[in-house]
């Protein structure tokens, strides 16, 4: 298995306004971003092409929101802006 190209361990996972994890893992790994529980379970994941992710307008800087297989979800994370930097230097380039 490949080494991941970005972790971020203790994020807290939401879809909607249920609480899925409150300490999940966000991996990104050979071309596709995975969230999983904090047993290692799979929630979401697709290829990094398919996934969405901004900054909330009005929320706490600690989050981000994502969109993966068309389900919307809440990220709470310590530093998404180290998030966002890996998913653009993870995706292939366009074009």
């Amino acid at each position: 298995m490949a080494e991941p190209e970005f972790t971020a361990t203790g994020v807290r996972i939401e879809r909607w306004l249920r609480s899925l994890t409150r300490a999940g893992q966000l991996v990104i790994r050979d071309g596709r971003l995975a969230l999983l529980t904090s047993y290692g379970t799979e929630i979401d994941s697709a290829p990094l092409q398919a996934v969405e992710a901004h900054k909330p307008l009005f929320a706490a800087r600690d989050r981000a929101l994502a969109r993966i297989n068309g389900n919307r979800y809440s990220l709470t994370l310590g530093t998404p802006e180290l998030f966002f930097k890996a998913l653009e230097a993870a995706r292939p380039p366009r074009g």
